[in-house]
């Protein structure tokens, strides 16, 4: 949905309707009528080119099946769990996009998202309208600055190259894990927030980061800072990383560093690789990240997440998507643990803007990352059946 300001346009062409009021005048004219409209359309036509505002989103709605699972995805008790959830193929969200042309060039454009819970009507957190992105930038033939709440760049590298192509942000361990969206599970955690992002063991999303990114051809290079603002220490709850990204039409490599910094000055470094392979309706993917926390004095956190998948065009309004993760965790003081998890979706297209999808997933704990619910322990498998239904607008 577009929004464009004619008042504006009027200013910019003030000639527009004096054209139209003298063709009016003239009405057995032919000739110059004709010429009126299509210099009205053309002059109206650059007016809408050179600013606007978009109003999209995705509603992502589906009924779920679980066994050892919570309706959150939790380690539960084994039994079973039914619910109905929201954004498993892609993540509920809504938003507003901006663009202006500036010449030569040069644009400014801005974008504020917030994630919805579409299965209860409620924002994605509670103390945030815009908690996905909420940034204002300059676009110019040397790339692109923006400022404000964005994603980190692990986040962004893995874009291509992961074997979900993102789906279930709140299962997928590339999300959650690597690129460090909730890596809380199981019996212990980071604890921490670091990095600017306003949450502890979530810095998927950073506050007051400007981000540059810039295109040569098939590379792709991103660098990002984002500022602690803690008096006295520029480099407490700061963060700062490089992303590149090499695309062909039928291969991509990308990759990603990033070190977090916590208020008290403890770091977290996180890295990722990944490649994406295209052989006609065949797509290959693989990924490796790793990341490590200092918790503590002598104390670390370390997690590495291995991921592979392959999706087939089964027909071209059918797709069929597998994904299997490896994660693993060392933290001191506590037993080694992690969990194994696999995917398969299949969508189908019934529209431009709307998807049915079924998917299955199952998950094998290590280690103690199942927990305990209270005084009686988890399953250690968990699986999970949905069929849902996104629309996007």
């Amino acid at each position: 949905m577009q929004f464009s300001n004619y008042a504006i346009c009027r200013k910019i062409h003030p000639t527009t309707t004096s054209l139209a009021k003298k063709a009016n005048t003239h009405q057995g004219d032919n000739v110059r009528h004709s010429c009126a409209l299509t210099a009205l359309l053309a002059l109206s036509g650059n007016c809408l080119a050179q600013s606007s505002v978009d109003l999209y989103g995705i509603v992502d709605v589906a009924l779920r099946g679980s066994s050892g699972l919570a309706a959150g995805n939790s380690p539960a008790p084994a039994g079973h769990t039914a619910a109905v959830s929201s954004g498993i193929d892609n993540t509920s969200r809504w938003g507003l996009k901006g663009r202006e042309a500036l010449g030569n060039g040069w644009a400014a454009q801005f974008r504020l998202e917030g994630g919805i819970n579409a299965d209860a009507g409620t924002q994605a957190k509670s103390d945030r309208l815009f908690d996905r992105q909420a940034w204002a930038g300059i676009e110019t033939p040397y790339g692109a600055l923006a400022a404000g709440r964005q994603t980190n760049l692990i986040s962004d590298a893995l874009i291509p190259v992961d074997p979900l192509g993102k789906r279930y942000a709140a299962f997928n361990p590339n999300i959650n894990v690597a690129g460090l969206s909730n890596t809380a599970f199981g019996t212990h955690a980071f604890g921490r927030q670091y990095g600017p992002s306003g949450y502890a063991d979530n810095f998927y999303r950073l506050d007051n980061t400007v981000k540059y990114t810039a295109n040569a051809g098939p590379l792709l290079a991103r660098a990002a800072w984002s500022f602690g603002e803690v008096p006295g220490d520029t480099s407490a709850s700061s963060s700062h990383g490089a992303a590149l990204a090499y695309q062909r039409p039928e291969w991509t490599v990308s990759g990603a560093v990033e070190q977090f910094r916590s208020r008290e000055d403890l770091v977290l470094n996180a890295w990722t690789l990944g490649a994406a392979v295209r052989a006609g309706a065949w797509q290959f993917k693989a990924n490796i990240a790793r990341n490590k926390a200092g918790t503590g004095p002598d104390k670390t956190v370390r997690q590495r997440v291995l991921s592979a998948g392959v999706s087939r065009q089964l027909m071209p309004d059918l797709l069929l998507t597998t994904a299997w993760y490896r994660v693993r965790r060392v933290a001191t003081g506590f037993q080694d643990d992690g969990f194994d998890r696999a995917f398969l979706f299949l969508e189908k297209t019934l529209a431009p803007r709307t998807t049915a999808y079924a998917e299955a997933d199952h998950t094998l704990w290590h280690g103690d990352a199942a927990g305990r619910s209270g005084s009686q322990p988890n399953a250690r498998h968990g699986t999970g059946l949905t069929l849902g239904l996104m629309q996007k607008f």
